[in-house]
């Protein structure tokens, strides 16, 4: 079967679900995309990587890696090897000095592992043509990451409404309660305005 190389290229609120985001895979090198639905909790951790952010303190995914690396084991590949029923399923391929293995792992975790590793993400082409949306060609490849995640409080319009002191105080108020999803949104309206 033919494995197809995947990337990241968008992460937003999913339209389809209250309260869950939607990780977008595109095709590398190609025009198709994956949607795949996952929680607010695997949002943040795959945002926080994305935006090579530092939390004061480890989150569960940061802690998996450090306990990986610390025990030597290295992430070679995620693999989303199935879809049943809407469901994405996937594994991490992962070695130590004596062996190879292959994980079994929820999706979300995956890229979220993936994203801190900096290793690929491949799917095979039956489950890109079962679940994949073909996109037009505009001649430019853009990553468009964090742009689009907003929540109810910290909406793009409600920002554009707000002063960058505002912002700024904002901006503080959810780093310190580790909301690193609209803690993007607010760092990027605060850069928009050339500040």
């Amino acid at each position: 079967m033919k494995r197809i190389e995947l990337e990241i290229v968008a992460l937003s609120h999913s339209i389809t679900q209250t309260h869950s985001y939607a990780v977008v895979l595109g095709e590398v090198n190609g025009l198709r995309r994956i949607p795949i639905v996952i929680g607010g909790f695997e949002a943040q951790a795959i945002a926080v990587a994305l935006e090579r952010m530092n939390p004061s303190r480890p989150l569960t995914h940061d802690l998996m890696k450090n306990f990986m690396m610390a025990f030597n084991v290295e992430l070679h590949e995620v693999v989303i090897n199935d879809l049943q029923e809407g469901i994405f399923y996937s594994q991490l391929v992962c070695s130590s000095a004596n062996d190879t293995v292959e994980i079994d792992s929820r999706t979300s975790d995956a890229l979220a592992l993936a994203v801190r590793f900096g290793c690929p993400i491949y799917t095979y082409d039956n489950i890109l043509e079962q679940a994949g949306v073909l996109m037009e060609d505009d001649g430019k490849k853009k990553k468009e990451v964090a742009a689009s995640i907003t929540s109810e409080e910290g909406s793009a319009d409600n920002l554009k409404t707000m002063s960058l002191e505002e912002l700024n105080i904002l901006l503080n108020d959810v780093l310190e309660h580790e909301d690193y999803i609209k803690a993007i949104a607010i760092r990027d309206e605060i850069k928009s305005r050339g500040k």
